[in-house]
């Protein structure tokens, strides 16, 4: 921004922002405010809003942008202007109070980044309850600072690092028992006034978060009294409710550790245990909201107690009356009440699971029965309902999380058992079809965790099941094909059952409703019992030739391909050439026909599904072939690649439809392998002209596994040497636009992928070439990138290329490697290793650090002397103090940190140790 603006500008921003009818002038107003918030004037110009106050609209803007520029731009301010800046926004809020709770909640946490950021604003909450507490007028943002000071010193806003982060928290817990005392003085005064009670508990909720608080202090405390008094009434207003909820949820998160909190955690015991009644309340009113509080509460309580629970339950904190209460939870008729103990549940499951005791798995046993009959019926569809359950809705996604609760709860009560009871339910009685629809969704939820070997009762259900009429509700049918699916292994033990689930499945597969999950049933069948459905190719190969005449989903379409390509794999290799040829015919033929059609004709030219299909073909016809033998499927390929190559060409500047010709392209030459020979040299010529137009990472993709399947035979180095330089032209003038990385992190990924691939098969070829210094330069300025695939990609590259030279694999050129490596360093080492303690102190997130580890520990081992000093001269060039006064890192730290990782003994110890040193400066 060139100049100062005008304090009129700035309004007139505002309201456009605001009031323009013209989005595109709310647009340009947005991108200028931005702009404002960014430079240097926006200080003074906030400032001066906030003075004037002249409307909501721009005091909210300019109590944000003092927020904002606190927290992203302190280093602008003098030290000596930290003070008149703390003095003004205590001013503004003071006079601001009653304008609006956004503006004070946005000046309450400027004030809270401030106390954090200014080291020499001491005790800023014994200053703050001095100065306002004794004013009615001022509690409420009093209340206000102290409820997001806590909440703000783990922001990932502010970068304060571990040890100005230590002593404040530190200095909070110092005076945690201040502002409990406050909070109890102003919840005395407040009487029935729900707003002021509101603002007590979420503050108090806020430093129980922080987990500052003396809990003996607070165990004899009124404030826990209030709190349980507000939860058992039943005219307590739900906007208080949910803020009381929340505080006892806070309260039980932060003793976790239960035996340091005894005192504590015994009387919040004590107090959900009385919230009994005051839930069945809330039931019999009918009042969804506080019932969906008090089950969040008896969850928090059986999540907090989990290991009392089940070390010694029945007695004291672990009485199981905590798991009735969320079982009488899971009897209320609305789901979302259920779902709310998922978590639980599965915690629960996972700890029994380490234990191998017997009595305690048959104490826990009732309850998950009880557990798991509730969720039958929870999943029960209405039974008005019409056609197939869906699966996308809120109540199709509740059903999918219940069947993965099963599947992990089942031991415990035992897969057989439960899956004969659910049967009997069935057999025995008459029940609607509603309850029968949800037993079959149970019970295809244990199928596969079941012994299918001589068993009668899987072999029973399967014939009733292929047995049904057709007359039963479609979502009985639905769910009984989704049940074959699943217990194909059955169906591959006894084979005699093929026909007449194949039967049963194509009757499914010809209704549009049920054409979708017969698909999937027909897959899974032929993933597991492929031997047997060697005999059924032909009929399989009808169904694929017809596939678009079924009502498919794409994903049922392609896995229908998959499974007849597993069973393909499986035929003598004398036949699979001429199976395969026949299975892609139908894709390549809709392909020649998509490439002849007149573009004008206002028709879909789009060939995506057609390639995903020829895809999966690809990725799953994997047959046994001896050394020495064509590759059966070799033919086949090298016919389709001219329809492939005239795709491609045709729409050269779709990324998406490139994308997905190189995907297909890719599965054919893994299925081949070195028999894709003869398409290598047109394969290439053609990336690296489309290209050097159009720059389509997924090129660099294909590329690299060019380099897989070829890179180690001599005489095709030299060819994918020049491939490699072509693509790297064209890739360096795209990165180097303005945020060049940053724009098109799928561009660094496919790259350094590409590049791994060379390191891995024909290191010498790319460490010899001219290029190797300049892609080596790209990889340390995409070091400091914040994308988890691009980033990972780059260090796997850097860590290869290094531990080339520490692997002595007993080839011949290991000496040549290693000497190439030492001349590529000694230019670049010193780099790198600054550049990745940079990129690690403040730009990449903490699950990088790994990968970053691996990169140092095979340097160290490759060279540790010259890493030792290369590390020592990137430490001395980081900042030791933070903007706001405060010690960043001390010089006892630093020689410490370049202690541990120059003698660690394992790489993990180097994570550990930039693990820990990293958290001084976030």
């Amino acid at each position: 921004m060139e100049g100062k603006p005008g304090l009129q500008t700035v309004y007139q921003a505002v309201q456009a922002l605001y009031h323009d009818p013209d989005p595109s002038g709310k647009e340009r107003a947005s991108l200028w405010l931005g702009e404002l918030q960014r430079s240097v004037y926006a200080w003074e110009i906030a400032d001066q809003l906030l003075q004037i106050h002249q409307d909501v609209e721009s005091c909210y803007f300019a109590a944000q942008t003092m927020k904002v520029k606190i927290q992203t731009s302190f280093y602008e301010l003098p030290s000596d202007s930290h003070v008149s800046l703390r003095d003004s926004l205590l001013s503004h809020i003071q006079r601001l109070k009653d304008m609006s709770p956004v503006i004070l909640t946005q000046l309450a946490l400027a004030i809270a980044d401030l106390a954090l950021l200014m080291s020499s604003w001491k005790g800023c909450v014994q200053t703050l309850i001095e100065s306002y507490s004794n004013d009615a007028a001022s509690l409420p943002f009093l209340l206000e600072i102290l409820t997001v000071l806590p909440e703000e010193v783990h922001s990932r806003s502010l970068r304060i690092g571990a040890n100005r982060r230590a002593e404040i928290i530190q200095d909070l817990s110092y005076y945690s028992s201040t502002v409990v005392s406050l909070l109890l003085s102003c919840a005395e005064k407040a009487g029935d006034n729900e707003k002021m009670l509101i603002k007590i508990f979420k503050c108090l909720g806020s430093w129980f978060n922080l987990g500052v608080l003396d809990s003996n202090f607070l165990a004899n405390n009124r404030l826990l009294l209030l709190l349980f008094q507000v939860l058992q009434q039943d005219q307590t207003p739900t906007n208080l409710h949910e803020a009381a909820s929340d505080c006892v949820c806070s309260a039980l998160y932060a003793i976790e550790n239960v035996e340091s909190n005894l005192p504590l955690a015994t009387q919040l015991f004590q107090g959900v245990l009385t919230l009994e009644t005051a839930y069945h309340m809330a039931v019999a009113r009918e009042d969804i909201d506080k019932v969906l509080n008090y089950c969040r509460i008896f969850t928090e309580l059986c999540e907090t107690f989990l290991e009392k629970i089940v070390t010694t339950p029945c007695r004291d904190l672990g009485d199981l009356r905590t798991l009735e209460f969320l079982l009488i939870c899971a009897g209320h008729p609305q789901y979302e009440v259920v779902e709310i103990s998922f978590n639980f549940w599965y915690r629960l499951g996972e700890h029994l699971y380490k234990t191998t005791d017997t009595v305690t798995h048959s104490i826990f046993k009732p309850f998950i029965q009880r557990l798991l009959h509730a969720l039958a019926r929870h999943c029960q569809l209405d039974p008005d309902h019409e056609g197939v359950p869906e699966e996308t809705d809120d109540f199709g996604e509740f059903r999918l999380r219940v069947s993965d609760l099963v599947k992990d709860l089942i031991y415990l009560v035992g897969s057989m058992e439960c899956f004969s009871q659910l049967y009997s339910t069935l057999k025995d009685g008459n029940p609607p079809w509603e309850v029968t629809e949800a037993v079959l969704f149970i019970m295809a939820a244990i199928a596969k965790s079941i012994d299918p070997e001589n068993n009668p009762t899987l072999v029973e259900v399967l014939e009733a099941v292929v047995r049904l009429p057709e007359s039963v509700h479609i979502a009985v049918r639905y769910t009984s094909i989704e049940l074959v699916g699943e217990m194909s292994e059955v169906v591959d033990r006894n084979p005699q059952f093929l026909d007449p689930v194949l039967a049963y499945l194509m009757k499914g597969l010809c209704q549009p409703s049920l054409a979708s999950p017969s698909a999937k049933a027909i897959q899974n069948i032929c993933s597991v019992c492929r031997d047997h459905m060697a005999l059924h190719f032909n009929g399989l190969l009808e169904i694929a030739r017809s596939l678009d005449s079924f009502t498919l989903q794409p994903d049922a379409a392609v896995g229908l391909l998959k499974g007849t390509a597993l069973v393909l794999a499986r035929l003598p290799l004398e036949k699979i050439s001429e199976c395969l040829s026949e299975l892609c015919s139908v894709q390549v033929n809709s392909l020649k026909k998509l490439l002849s059609q007149d573009p004008n004709n206002g028709l879909s030219s789009d060939p995506t599904l057609f390639l995903d299909r020829l895809a999966v073909i690809f990725r799953h016809t994997n047959p046994t072939v001896e050394n020495g033998q064509t590759h059966p499927c070799q033919k086949v390929i090298q016919e389709i690649w001219p329809v492939l190559s005239e795709t491609m060409n045709k729409h050269r500047a779709d990324n998406r439809i490139v994308e997905r010709c190189c995907r297909c392209l890719r599965f054919a030459v893994r299925c081949v392998g070195k028999g894709s020979a003869a398409l290598l040299q047109p394969l290439v010529t053609q990336m690296v002209e489309v290209y050097h137009i159009h720059q389509h990472s997924c090129f660099l993709y294909l590329g690299s596994i060019l380099v897989d399947e070829y890179g180690m035979e001599e005489g095709c180095q030299q060819g994918l040497l020049d491939m490699l330089q072509a693509l790297c032209i064209p890739t360096f003038q795209l990165l180097e636009r303005q945020n060049g990385l940053r724009n098109h992190p799928d561009t660094v990924d496919d790259l350094f992928r590409l590049l791994t691939r060379f390191v891995q098969r024909c290191p010498v070829v790319l460490l010899r070439s001219q290029i190797v210094i300049h892609v080596l330069q790209w990889a340390i300025a995409a070091t400091a990138l914040d994308h988890r695939d691009a980033n990972c990609s780059v260090m796997k590259f850097l860590r290869d290329l290094l531990h080339t030279g520490v692997s002595n694999d007993h080839e011949e050129n290991f000496e040549i490697r290693k000497d190439l490596i030492h001349q590529v360093l000694a230019q670049v080492g010193q780099q790198l290793v600054s550049q990745l303690i940079h990129a690690c102190c403040f730009c990449l997130p903490p699950y990088t650090l790994p990968d970053v580890a691996e990169v140092f520990w095979e340097a160290m081992i490759f060279d540790r002397p010259t890493f030792c000093r290369w590390l020592e001269s990137s430490l001395k060039s980081l900042p030791k103090e933070m903007s706001g006064g405060a010690a960043t890192v001390t010089n006892k730290q630093l020689t410490d940190f370049h202690k541990q990782v120059t003698s660690a003994e394992e790489c993990k110890q180097v994570c550990w140790a930039l693990r820990d040193f990293t958290r001084l400066f976030r």
